[in-house]
């Protein structure tokens, strides 16, 4: 009897415990797939909105001079790498290459963060003798360049910019006005002033004629000035610098199979003043444009403008029979293009865009 009852009491229990457990299991599921959905929600947000997918505009936005740097919105420093595009005028070698598929392929292909436009203001086929033809292709670039997320340097590309200042004026407006809202935007108002153009005298009137014209429009975008010796002498520069006006860069240009200790040594001086030091044009190979690319004079360029923080636009989209072109005659203008496409220039300058970082 007494087995009896204890066999009872411990089926009671049982029986109990098996009636609270079924009520538990319902409750017990809808928490776990609960927590599964939530946890799914969770670890899907962070990959779509990776800053790793963000462009160079998104990632920046607007840019600065700060002591002699070139900044971003957050005020950390900022070396942007891309090529630029050749000269625009009408029946040269870059004209074609002025493509809203162009820019497409440098962002994707190239990881680009900048690019330049040489709009060519001098000699025949310019902006003074075809003014809507190469108007046309600078702002193909400029909103290819925006819809990728891309800075974009306006150039000035001339010799002689002195000689036309109303014209650069009525230009650099035009562009303040319709673009100058956006931080993408960099101007270049002078490419190169040569040797015998004095700074004091010339170059430095001239900017700062363009710089207030640009100031009234557009307060904030960042100012390329040339220096110069086609845009070397940026030590003289240093010396007088342009005052009155707030983001302004001043252009250093080289060639590496030409331009080697003696100009770094130039741009280190400019450096210790406080300019900020912008190199909007540069090459591997000689200044002439000709020539086998000079890897260990590069590589010294390299290491510099990485110490410094410099951005850079190296020369050129092109397909012209020289060195500094990044196209063999036989690429296709469009792209996507593969590295049969490139020259051994181009090759290296793809290599070096990719890996540079921004």
């Amino acid at each position: 009897m007494l087995i009896t009852r204890k066999t009872d009491k411990k089926n009671a229990v049982d029986i109990k415990d098996s009636r609270h457990f079924k009520l538990f299991l319902p409750v017990f599921c809808l928490l776990i797939c609960s927590f599964i959905a939530f946890a799914n929600q969770v670890t899907i947000t962070p990959i779509i909105e990776s800053s790793t997918h963000l462009s160079a505009v998104e990632k920046h936005g607007q840019l600065s001079i700060i002591k002699g740097q070139l900044v971003n919105q957050y005020q950390q420093d900022v070396s942007l790498a891309g090529p630029s595009l050749y000269w625009s005028n009408n029946g040269w070698a870059g004209e074609d290459f002025y493509q809203k598929e162009v820019i497409d392929n440098i962002k994707s292909q190239w990881q680009a963060s900048i690019v330049r436009a040489a709009m060519g203001a001098d000699n025949e086929g310019s902006y003074l003798t075809h003014p809507k033809d190469n108007l046309e292709r600078v702002e193909t670039v400029i909103e290819a360049a925006i819809e990728n997320g891309l800075y974009i340097i306006v150039d000035w590309h001339s010799h002689h910019a002195e000689n036309h200042t109303s014209q650069a004026i009525k230009f650099f407006q035009y562009i303040a006005k319709k673009y100058g809202h956006l931080p993408n935007i960099i101007y270049e108002i002078y490419n190169e002033p040569l040797q015998d153009t004095d700074w004091h005298s010339v170059i430095k009137p001239y900017s700062e004629k363009v710089i207030a014209a640009i100031r009234a429009i557009d307060k904030n975008n960042i100012i390329l000035v040339g220096s110069q010796s086609w845009s070397q002498d940026v030590d003289i520069s240093a010396k007088n610098p342009i005052s009155g006006f707030e983001n302004l860069a001043y252009t250093l240009h080289f060639y590496a199979g030409t331009h080697k200790a003696d100009l770094r040594a130039k741009a280190q001086i400019a450096l210790d003043a406080g300019l900020a030091l912008f190199v909007s044009e540069w090459g591997t190979v000689a200044a002439d444009g000709n020539g086998s690319v000079d890897y260990q004079e590069t590589e010294k360029w390299l290491a510099f403008m990485r110490e410094n923080k410099l951005s850079h636009c190296s020369w050129s989209l092109s397909q012209k029979e020289e060195g500094a072109s990044i196209f063999t005659p036989t690429a296709s203008v469009l792209g996507p293009w593969s590295d049969n496409d490139l020259t051994e220039n181009g090759k290296y300058l793809k290599q070096i865009i990719q890996n540079w970082g921004y």
